[in-house]
């Protein structure tokens, strides 16, 4: 007979609870674990923890039944990290098994009622091995030259925080992953950009945790997108948001303390580490870097708010500054962009139109591109356009006599300045090709 091994109990919580009604079983799955919810009619008294030999995950609820016709295996089907989900009463409770096709590290906590959502018990399971894998500070690689800029677009919220309510239980998640997603392929049509998502699904992500993936990426620029709230639904308008004075400070004062421990790199000087640096240095190098990506936020942010103004109202037509936890990241510029009020009717309605939509994602786009072509990254293929050869056609040019003056070919001259057929104009402007 095969035996059972009780590996490890995690954890037994005790509150204050009445009987509760298990109502429904949600799972949410991201890159780094599978979130499970489980609704409840009131707070839950539980305890969990792991079995081997099959890998499973136990999760005991005291004094709560299961609703009329809930029927939890039909929950869990076609996951990364789960075979399924079972469940049988346990004297006056309930016991939930999660068959597991590898070995999870559970964390469980509850959430208290926020609309739309009632009491909530959350359990993340992890992989065992990442869950406890340390991270090794890599010696950050050369960019390849002529890079692409990286933008990361951040939609806000997700899994278990829904953001804003509109209308019809129109949720702020979902419709700032459908914006962003709208806003990479904006980027991704521009020659020399590049765009990472750190959301690309409905699941959440902290706030660091955010940045880290850009980070990772090494991105140029940070932009998280959301959906403004008010308690009138008169407020309507765009708005661009960037770090505060105060909450640059906290920053940098933070990544001092954590220093001794920090791997993560400084883009905006140099791509180094404070793990070698000494106080003084390390200091300096903060405040250096903040200070210039906050100066750099400020202008892409106008940028931004600029091309918006064109397509849709603006709640204020200055970039204005909070607190944000998101925008936090001494390594890189960060904008926090309001696409509109979900509060207001109207509004909403707009935002949830796909039209719209893309009409947002193309001015966010090229508020980027024209701020980038203004401040263009080192080593980028931006950057090294903007130090070509400009010829500023006069009367009486043409491309050939243009192109064998600056000892290039016609066709490369054309496509540079994607040029079709042989028409230019009198007072055009040339970029002169540096390869053939």
């Amino acid at each position: 007979m095969a035996k059972t091994f009780l590996t490890v109990i995690l954890c037994v919580v005790w509150l204050p609870v009445v009987a509760a009604t298990l109502d429904g079983v949600r799972v949410h799955e991201s890159p780094e674990a599978t979130r499970i919810v489980l609704d409840t009619s009131a707070g839950v008294k539980y305890k969990y923890f792991t079995l081997d030999k099959p890998h499973r995950v136990v999760i005991d609820l005291a004094t709560a039944t299961p609703a009329k016709g809930l029927d939890v295996t039909k929950v869990a089907k076609d996951l990364l990290r789960i075979k399924g989900l079972r469940g049988a009463p346990r004297g006056k409770g309930f016991r939930l098994v999660i068959d597991a096709k590898l070995k999870l590290q559970p964390n469980a906590f509850t959430l208290k009622p926020i609309a739309p959502y009632g009491h909530r018990l959350v359990v993340d399971l992890a992989s065992f091995d990442k869950a406890r894998k340390k991270k090794v500070a890599a010696k950050p690689q050369p960019r390849p030259k002529n890079r692409d800029v990286v933008i990361a677009i951040d939609a806000g919220h997700g899994g278990e925080d829904p953001g804003a309510l509109g209308p019809k239980r129109l949720q702020e998640k979902h419709l700032v992953l459908q914006i962003a997603r709208r806003t990479a392929t904006a980027i991704d049509a521009k020659p020399g950009y590049r765009a990472v998502l750190t959301r690309t699904g409905d699941y959440y992500l902290a706030h660091r945790k955010r940045t880290a993936i850009a980070r990772e990426a090494r991105a140029d620029l940070f932009v998280s997108l959301h959906a403004d709230a008010f308690t009138s639904s008169a407020a309507r308008g765009a708005s661009v948001y960037t770090l505060s004075d105060r909450g640059a400070t906290s920053e940098t004062a933070k990544w001092l303390a954590e220093r001794a421990n920090q791997s993560d790199l400084l883009g905006g000087v140099g791509d180094v580490s404070l793990s070698d640096k000494d106080e003084v240095l390390a200091h300096v190098l903060l405040d250096l870097s903040m200070d210039g990506n906050r100066s750099y936020s400020i202008e892409a942010g106008q940028s931004i708010l600029n091309q918006l103004g064109k397509m849709t109202k603006l709640h204020k037509k200055q970039v204005e500054q909070a607190s944000f936890l998101v925008l936090k990241s001494p390594d890189m510029p960060s904008i926090l962009v309001e696409t509109g009020f979900i509060s207001n009717p109207q509004e909403a309605r707009r935002l949830s139109q796909k039209e719209h939509q893309t009409k947002l994602a193309s001015a966010i786009a090229d508020g980027i591109d024209q701020f980038m072509r203004s401040n263009p990254p080192p080593g980028t293929a931006i950057a090294a356009r903007r130090q070509e050869l400009r010829h500023t056609i006069a009367r009486g040019d043409t491309l050939s006599e243009i192109a064998a003056r600056y000892g290039v070919s016609a066709n490369a001259l054309k496509r540079r300045n994607a040029i079709r057929g042989d028409k230019i104009r009198v007072g055009q402007t040339l970029f002169i090709p540096s390869e053939l």
